[in-house]
């Protein structure tokens, strides 16, 4: 191993002499209303799934593409998509990204037939995947200190929100544009803000002027995509039996992500640019622990959604925007809290988001229960306040989780390190959203117990919520035990205790 190599991540130019943008709170604004729109377009569609149906005169299979096949392609580019970013220009990147985004939502509204509507799904998710990742980037690029977790704790509200309000959004947009073709305008509503956006974001964001040569991992590149879309694949295949029939891809795809893993360890060990450092997992402070918590807390929090979703309007005959509503208190108070607990987070590290998840499973466990056992006519209502407890805790776990591991990121890598973060976030979601429905749509069929079918579901999501609290509550431990501070981190790499370390 050369002396460079030894070094760590410490190559290339420190990030010394940090002078604040006066632009950078308009330009952070810019990227999370950007980044919200990717973020929605994912659980934003479910409600209009139907009427897309109807619409198309697709069959069950064509209309699922329509969610999974924009998922799919989102998760395949957020790696490589941040490694470009770091090694080119962040806001050249993000700016044609969106555009391309806009563009493709286009596309997804005015699209004759369900294949063209899929393409263009495809497309669009491509689009938001190359365009995510230099979201939190530029928020590294832009921010220093106690404003960087102020930063990501709006961004930590995005992710939150995003998510949870999806199906809210989507119904208000179908009550409003009613008729067969309503459901356009679910993809039209992207076109004016993103425009918007991209006219801001020429204006106010900054440019990236990377240091030295830059190489782009193409064989890395090859082996990350394969393995991702392995693991990925029979998941959103689940309703059309993928996970039985393509149950061989897993192994494959943790075959050829351990291959993609020795690669770039032999990239290092030759002093070489790898697409993803696997120093980030080793050496980089609180890493490695955040990305396994946010993996498996999306394993939970994706897939419940789309099981109140169908509880509530298969099951209670609500409308789409009647069921956005019953589930808008867990939104409402994931967004109170997440801006306020990425001021916390300092003062209070992992602590913050082992009280987040103890709230987000005593509420949906709560909300489970009263779902079940209420009277139907004020279950709904009785659940709302520890909905909100949900979301309050949920506030306290994403915004914080971001943070944590992303704050001791060198600014040069980190692109490529929101990208490998926000891929386990897609794969954990990708899971939660192909088991939970399966096993709702399991209890259904057994016995048309609605209810029953709900409380296992939310179960089984409440089981990756409590891996993660475990997660959680082992890193806080080894904090109290004094293994490594949280608070007054510096912002330079060359005094890092991760540079100290290793010299």
């Amino acid at each position: 191993m050369t002396a460079s190599a030894a070094s760590g991540l410490d190559q290339g130019a420190p990030e010394t002499g940090h002078e604040p943008d006066p632009r950078r709170w308009r330009a952070l604004w810019v990227t999370l209303v950007a980044g919200f729109m990717s973020l929605l377009d994912v659980s934003i569609v479910v409600v209009a799934l139907p009427s897309v149906q109807r619409g198309l005169h697709a069959s069950p299979a064509q209309v699922q593409w329509v969610v999974s096949g924009y998922a799919l392609a989102f998760a395949l580019a957020l790696v490589t998509a941040g490694r470009l970013g770091d090694a080119l220009d962040r806001r050249r990147i993000f700016l044609l990204a969106l555009s391309c985004f806009v563009l493709f939502s286009a596309a997804c509204g005015a699209a004759p037939s369900i294949t063209l509507l899929v393409l263009a799904r495809l497309a669009q998710g491509l689009a938001a995947g190359f365009m995510a990742p230099q979201n939190s980037a530029l928020i590294q690029q832009m921010f220093r200190g106690g404003e960087r977790g102020r930063a990501f704790g709006f961004f930590g509200a995005t992710v939150g929100i995003s998510s949870a309000v999806g199906p809210l959004a989507g119904g208000v947009i179908l009550a409003l544009a009613s008729g067969s073709e309503g459901w356009r305008w679910v993809f039209y509503v992207n076109v004016p803000i993103g425009v918007l956006a991209v006219l801001l974001g020429r204006r106010l964001l900054p440019r990236t002027r990377p240091s030295g040569r830059q190489h782009v991992d193409l064989p890395g590149v090859l082996l990350l995509g394969l393995g991702v879309l392995a693991l990925m694949y029979p998941l959103v295949q689940a309703g059309a039996g993928g996970i039985g029939s393509l149950w061989w891809m897993f192994p494959a795809g943790g075959a050829i992500l351990g291959a993609f893993g020795w690669w770039q360890r032999r990239l290092v060990a030759q002093d070489r640019q790898p697409l993803l450092d696997p120093r980030l997992f080793t050496t980089v402070r609180g890493y490695a622990v955040g990305a396994g918590v946010g993996t498996l807390y999306f394993v939970g929090f994706s897939g419940v959604w789309l099981v109140f979703a169908l509880f509530y309007q298969d099951g209670l005959g609500f409308s789409p925007l009647r069921s956005g509503l019953a589930v808008t208190p867990f939104a409402l108070g994931s967004a109170c809290a997440a801006a306020i607990a990425g001021r916390m987070v300092d003062r209070l590290g992992r602590l913050l988001t082992v009280g987040g998840l103890t709230a987000v499973i005593v509420g949906l466990g709560g909300t489970a229960l009263l779902l079940r056992f209420a009277p139907l006519d004020i279950a709904p209502w009785a659940a709302a306040p520890v909905l909100f407890l949900g979301g309050v805790g949920s506030g306290c776990v994403i915004s914080p989780n971001i943070t944590m591991t992303l704050r001791d990121v060198p600014v040069r890598m980190a692109g490529a390190a929101g990208g490998a973060l926000q891929t386990g976030q897609r794969l954990g979601a990708a899971v939660g959203t192909a088991a939970l429905p399966g096993l709702f749509y399991l209890v259904l069929g057994g016995g048309g117990d609605y209810r029953g079918a709900l409380v296992a579901a939310l179960g089984a999501g409440l089981v990756g919520m409590a891996a993660s609290l475990a997660l959680a509550a082992y890193d806080h431990r080894r904090d109290r035990r004094g293994c490594r501070p949280h608070a007054n981190c510096p912002d330079d790499v060359e005094n890092s205790p991760i540079h100290a370390r290793q010299n």
